[in-house]
Formats: structure tokens, C-alpha cells, sequence
């Protein structure tokens, strides 16, 4: 990170059981990097932070700080959350770096009405993660057209 002062506006939080496995894992499995890792005098991680492809950041934390965070490991599975990671390119083989690693595969790489290819994943504690590269150009007609569906806000407008 170029500036540690200088952060986006939105990051999502992950909390975990066992940070430390999840950092592994999330380099691993889908290629982020540490750029902040916190921990105790124990080694346990308190607080991290990682990137994607040099823009986006996610938090990572254990999930015994506090009684109102939980890994999904922890309640059966749910998510409450997904995180959304946009890519520049390489989405299949990026879904078949984290299927080897381990990902369970919740819906393979395709090609979506909004113009996106994307695919879901499951990590090792049970986060859903989806990926999505843009792969065309989609009006706001077509998408309407595509899913009988009356789209505000559309980004070509």
C-alpha cells in the first residue's frame, strides 16, 4: 500500500475461528496479500488487512472479540453477508486456483445478463465469496429485455 493513510471508503470484515489459517488460505486460494497483520503475544491474529490485484481490501478477524461476530463456521453455515470481488481478468483460472486449494465451488463460472462472468466459492470456515469479471458491455434495454425486470440507475446512464 502506497499510503496506509489513504483508504476505501467501504471494507468488508471477514471474522474467522482461526485467523491464522484463513490468511494462508485466502493467499492460497484466491491470491490476496497481506499488506497488515496484528497479533498477540501469542501469535493469535487480532486484526489483518489484505488486497486483491492491487485495489480492493478485506479485514480479517478472529471471531472471539466480540459476542455479535461469528465465522460462519460457528452458526451452521449461514452467511449474513457476501464479500464481491470485481476482476480485471483470468476469472476461470482464478476459479480453478481456488477449487484446488480447497474452495467449494457453489456456482461455476458464467456468463451473466448484466455482462459479468462470475463464479461463487465457499472458504474453509463456510464465507461465500463471488468473483466476477466484466466480460461485456450491457444497456440498460438489454438487461431489461433479458430478465423482464425495470432497472434504475443502470452504468451506461
Amino acid at each position: 500500500m502506497d499510503d496506509p493513510w489513504k483508504r476505501a471508503v467501504f471494507t468488508p470484515s471477514v471474522n474467522y475461528r482461526d485467523p491464522n489459517a484463513a490468511l494462508d488460505w485466502l493467499e492460497r486460494a484466491f491470491g490476496f496479500e497481506r499488506i497488515m497483520v496484528i497479533t498477540d503475544d501469542q501469535g493469535r491474529v487480532a486484526h489483518a488487512e489484505m488486497s486483491f490485484q492491487g485495489g480492493g481490501q478485506v479485514m480479517i478477524g478472529g471471531d472471539d472479540w466480540a459476542d455479535y461476530v461469528a465465522s460462519p463456521a460457528a452458526t451452521g453455515g449461514r452467511n449474513t453477508q457476501r464479500v464481491h470481488v470485481l476482476m480485471a481478468e483470468g476469472l476461470d483460472a482464478h476459479c480453478a486456483r481456488a477449487r484446488a486449494a480447497g474452495a467449494e465451488i457453489l456456482r461455476d463460472p458464467e456468463d451473466q445478463f448484466y455482462g459479468d462472468r462470475t463464479y461463487v466459492a465457499r472458504d474453509l470456515e463456510g464465507h461465500a465469496w463471488a468473483f466476477a469479471q466484466p466480460v461485456r458491455k450491457v444497456t440498460r434495454q438489454e438487461a431489461e429485455a433479458a430478465t423482464g425486470l425495470k432497472i434504475e440507475g443502470w452504468l451506461d446512464e
